[in-house]
Parts: C-alpha cells; structure tokens; sequence
C-alpha cells in the first residue's frame, strides 16, 4: 500500500492565463509575462519572506490542478513529439504523474509585504494557470541550480522556433499596453497542440480577460480578432 502525506497549499499564483491553453511549454520563455504570487491566509507573515528580496530568481513548487488524476500511466506522450511517440513519465514534465507536482523558476522582480492581502511576490516568467495552488517556494542558488553543461536528453534539438507574429494594429489596439509585449511572446512561442498543423483553423486564446483569435501558416501567426472572453457572436 503506497504511503501518503498531505501537502499545504501556501499561496496561489494569479496570471492571464484562465485555461491551460497557450501557457508556455516551459518557465522563463516569455519573460514579459507578469504574475502575482499571493499568500493563503495562514501564510501572510512578512517574516516567513525575510532576505527573500535578495535573490533574483525563485523555485515555484506546485499543482498540476488542471491535471489531477486518480490513476497514472509509467508511460506518456509528449507534444514536443508530436504525440504519438511514448517516454517514461519521469523522463518528461508531463502533468500526468503519480503526484501532479510542478517545478517552475521564475524571476522575482519584488516582494511587497505590506498590502491588504498580505505579502505578494511578483515574478516574470511563470509558465502555471491562474489559481494554481503553490506547495512551497524556494530560492534560486545559481551556483548549485545552473548546469551550464547538462544534456536535454529527447529535447535535445528542440529548441522553440518562434513564429513570425502578424498583429494587426486596430487589434492590437484592444490590449492593454503594459501586456501587450506579454501577449506577442505566448504567441510567437506557438500555443497550438503540436498536432495540429491545419493552416485554415482559427484557434482562440484566453489571456487577460480578452479571446484572442488566430491562424497559423507558413511559420506566420496572424491575429484575425480581438474581443472580450465573454462576447457572444452575433447571430
């Protein structure tokens, strides 16, 4: 019988990202995306984030809450491969694990203690959907975490290709600036699934309260519309 322990959710992570699709592949792609890590009530104590202001990047370990599953497979298939060739799951940083557990370093650009939500921490870089649980929250030791030399195993060789981005100004217009630089990077880095290559289909984005529409062919990304995640077409 496998032994079990209960984990603390410690804070949640608020981002522009309301559903899994077109959250980055990785931590750190699109650095331009900002996110808040904010504190669960038991946990609001400055004192518990004393010298945290003083590195640079931090460890965010947390829940694959879009991803929990009773059961789990020694095998999984990983987009980057198309989908169709199957890896052990601890040779991936698939979400189907025996333990929906995340890994993400993320940069931390300040630590506010003092708000009416207690401390918040604001990072760039986060790769996690809004909401997502926080377990623990660690800093970043460059000397011991970087591995200038490492092997990538079957990522070895790819590296994201990024998509010419064809952002029409009038649509452009409809985000806010401060995310704009933010949104341009999710979709350069190519949110669709990796099978699906059909050059006609118009896929939507949540991100920030906005649906942002797109084709891809040819190595382009062309913004078709801009609209509010709640708009309704007409009929």
């Amino acid at each position: 019988m496998s032994e079990t322990h209960n984990l603390r959710v410690v804070a949640r992570i608020h981002t522009a990202f309301p559903t899994k699709f077109g959250v980055p592949r990785q931590s750190g792609l699109v650095d331009a995306l900002k996110a808040q890590v904010i504190f669960e009530p038991e946990y609001r104590n400055p004192d518990a984030l004393r010298g945290l202001e003083e590195y640079s990047h931090i460890w965010l370990i947390w829940q694959f809450s879009g991803a929990v599953r009773e059961n789990w497979s020694p095998t999984v298939r990983p987009p980057r491969l198309g989908g169709n060739t199957r890896m052990g799951v601890f040779a991936t940083r698939s979400p189907f694990r025996p333990n929906p557990i995340g890994l993400s370093s993320v940069r931390l650009e300040r630590v506010e203690l003092h708000t009416p939500q207690g401390p918040i921490l604001h990072v760039a870089g986060a790769d996690l959907m809004d909401g997502t649980p926080i377990y623990d929250i660690k800093p970043y030791i460059s000397y011991a975490d970087s591995h200038p030399n490492a092997t990538g195993g079957f990522t070895t060789g790819l590296d994201e290709r990024l998509l010419e981005v064809d952002f029409p100004p009038r649509w452009q217009a409809l985000v806010p600036p401060e995310e704009l630089e933010a949104l341009v990077g999710v979709l350069s880095h190519d949110p669709r699934p990796s099978y699906q290559k059909d050059p006609e289909r118009v896929y939507g984005l949540p991100f920030g309260g906005l649906d942002v529409r797109f084709t891809v062919a040819e190595g382009v990304l062309t913004v078709c519309e801009v609209r509010p995640a709640n708009h309704r077409p007409e009929r």
